[in-house]
């Protein structure tokens, strides 16, 4: 069985990034998606116990787009694109003592910064001509995205644990117009997820799953409206020691419907990826604070109207009021 600090720093792990967004390559404009694919994993059903947590999440992402493929960029039509993507979501939660339905309520926020470096072989003057007007584009910059605010509701039956929520994106972060690196959106939009886990505390094995569907709102910058998007994740893990876990996890997006507005003159431009990977995570008491620190990595594949590449995840998280 795990320790006290074992199991702590395993809950917290998964529960405190209801807030968690970001940029992650997708079809869509600038190919970045509101919803941070690969950032639920192990116990993403589970809300641990109410109180107020921090979690600081700092992801890295490279990919590519193969020459042959036009990607929309700060209103701009661009091929040959190679990206990457420093930066560090820093999110609080607040686990309320309030019910609803019977569900304890968790509202929280996520504040994201970093650095974001784009370069593209060739920019074209529309789709249909393909003329040139501009050859290998450079552009990065450190930059504060549009924090995201959230809400979710747990529940707890036995070895079953389970979660719905919303994250709204606020697009007030600094968004560069008609440049190709950013981390900010300038559009509203909404996730609506749900999550599951079975834990059992005898074999220390978990389970987990969580489904959500994003909803865009119009980049006025651009007249760039990107469609609506689902994305599943998943991941199977076992505790190997009282502070040491380790496991499996994947993730999968598609595009619903395509992307609209005068902007969007690559047309539906609907994608969708896969990818699969694996975790670790060690569990540690600081003086007497739980101390959960996570890291993932996966590989894209199967991209289609998108860059394809590997995401890497280091987590930690601890409490700041809970109760023990």
């Amino acid at each position: 069985m795990m320790s006290r600090a074992g199991r702590a720093g395993f809950v917290l792990g998964a529960m405190v990034s209801c807030g968690l967004a970001g940029q992650d390559a997708v079809a869509a404009e600038n190919g970045a998606g509101f919803y941070l694919l690969g950032g639920r994993g192990p116990m993403a059903g589970y809300l641990a116990s109410p109180g107020v947590y921090f979690e600081s999440d700092t992801y890295v992402y490279d990919a590519s787009l193969d020459a042959k493929k036009l990607l929309p960029a700060g209103g701009r039509i661009v091929a040959d694109v190679r990206s990457q993507v420093r930066a560090d979501f820093l999110s609080g939660t607040w686990v309320t003592p309030w019910q609803f339905l019977g569900g304890n309520l968790a509202v929280g926020a996520t504040m994201p910064v970093g650095y974001v470096r784009v370069s593209a072989g060739v920019e074209y003057d529309a789709p249909a001509t393909k003329q040139i007007i501009n050859q290998a584009l450079r552009d990065s910059a450190t930059i504060v995205g549009d924090p995201v605010v959230s809400a979710m509701l747990g529940w707890h039956s036995g070895k079953f644990h389970w979660t719905t929520g919303v994250m709204v994106n606020m697009p007030v972060g600094d968004y560069r117009d008609g440049e190709l690196a950013n981390l900010a959106f300038h559009r509203w939009a909404s996730d609506l997820s749900g999550a599951l886990t079975w834990f059992d505390p005898d074999t220390e094995i978990d389970l987990s799953t969580a489904v959500g569907m994003t909803f865009n709102g119009t980049n006025n910058a651009t007249d760039y409206r990107t469609g609506t998007e689902f994305h599943v994740e998943w991941a199977a893990s076992k505790a190997l020691t009282s502070a040491l876990s380790a496991g499996i996890i994947g993730y999968h997006y598609q595009q619903l419907t395509g992307d609209s507005g005068a902007g969007a003159t690559l047309g539906a431009f609907k994608g969708r990826v896969t990818a699969l990977g694996g975790t670790i995570a060690y569990n540690f008491e600081a003086g007497k604070t739980p101390v959960s620190a996570r890291i993932k990595v996966l590989r894209e594949f199967e991209a289609e109207n998108r860059a394809c590449g590997t995401v890497g995840l280091l987590t930690v998280a601890l409490p700041l009021t809970a109760a023990r």
